[in-house]
């Protein structure tokens, strides 16, 4: 049996899984390059005639409203999403916090463009440190998924809610300009959307139980560090299950490529003309960039070279000089604000490290 492919863009991908995740509540503001997901949302997220399982758009007046009401609506128990892009990211970070504080579950997507301030509507990926770190205030984390193509970003954002809800945290699906308006074949999933999850932590009503509470407010004496410690705790879990990550031919390189999201992809193509002319070069991939996967890193030996590539001027580089702690080389090669690194730019990088070390 041949399965049906669909085009999608990247924003059409995501809005598309987490529709078919059981995204019950969906709030938004507009802002370039992620319009399409928004669109797409106001076009097929009410709820169809004739179905029980209610759903909700909601085109917000701001950025900080959509999170607010994300906030809400995911206490109440429902699967609930938001999506910007950068400036408009940078708005929602008290309420991602607040999220975050409450221990509540929501799926929350930035299509990055260039910055700082207003920046313009080109790719970049220079929100990384917004998304590893927190963003906000407080020490809490985001789960951040970076996919690389638009079938992944379909499956990773009906990811995304599942981890969501089984960690109670939020989670962050981290693309760029790229990846949210290109267009390519999606294989949908047999998925049946979910509805009615039980959350026996939500303010869904207490007939027959005690009355739930959802809070990040913690004034008696110890009682902030207690929950802190207890959000520690789950981030440890996290960072033990979570790691995700793509490799290719690390077995035999000398030198490794790291890059994440649509800069793997040219990386990728860099990598396989290298070796096409007898250069040993390999591509690391991170999906999940936090947790960020240190696996990978630990079992390469000392003599193995890592050239990481961002659409920035060195963000992830940081995790990646965390992740080999001195043990190995780490080059950095980015260009932002609208810049792209090209494959023959990569190329030009690679050849000088291999004449230069190897």
């Amino acid at each position: 049996m041949v399965k049906t492919k669909i085009l999608l863009s990247g924003n059409e991908a995501i809005a598309q899984g987490a529709i078919q995740a059981g995204c019950s509540f969906y709030a938004g503001y507009p802002i370039t390059p992620q319009n399409e997901l928004i669109a797409y949302m106001a076009k097929y997220m009410p709820t169809p005639p004739g179905t029980e399982a209610p759903r909700v758009f909601i085109q917000a007046e701001s950025e900080l409203a959509a999170i607010s009401m994300v906030y809400g609506a995911s206490a109440a128990g429902a699967r609930a999403m938001t999506s910007s892009s950068s400036p408009g990211i940078s708005l929602k970070q008290e309420g991602i916090s607040y999220i975050a504080g409450a221990r509540l579950p929501a799926v929350i997507v930035n299509i990055m463009r260039g910055g700082p301030g207003l920046g313009n509507i080109a790719p970049s990926q220079a929100d990384y440190f917004q998304a590893t770190r927190g963003g906000g205030h407080g020490d809490y984390r985001l789960i951040v998924l970076a996919p690389a193509s638009v079938q992944e970003a379909y499956n990773l954002t009906q990811t995304a809610f599942d981890l969501a809800d089984k960690y109670r945290t939020p989670v962050m699906i981290l693309g760029d300009g790229i990846l949210g308006q290109m267009m390519e074949p999606v294989q949908l999933s047999g998925r049946k959307i979910k509805t009615g999850l039980v959350k026996k932590w939500a303010l869904s009503g207490c007939a027959g139980r005690k009355p739930n509470i959802v809070k990040s407010f913690f004034l008696r004496e110890g009682g902030l560090e207690e929950f802190n410690l207890k959000l520690q705790a789950n981030y440890a879990l996290i960072k033990r299950k979570e790691e995700r990550y793509e490799s290719f031919f690390l077995s035999d390189a000398k030198i490794i490529l790291v890059a994440y999201g649509s800069m793997a992809r040219i990386a990728k193509s860099a990598m396989y003309q290298l070796r096409s002319a007898g250069k040993k070069v390999g591509l690391l991939r991170p999906v999940s960039l936090w947790p960020f996967p240190q696996q990978p890193f630990n079992r390469r030996n000392s003599k193995v070279k890592y050239l990481v590539l961002e659409m920035s001027y060195g963000q992830m580089v940081e995790d990646v000089r965390l992740a080999v702690n001195g043990k190995n080389t780490v080059d950095f090669f980015g260009r932002s604000g609208g810049g792209i690194p090209s494959e023959e730019q990569i190329i030009g990088k690679v050849r000088k490290i291999y004449h230069e070390n190897i």
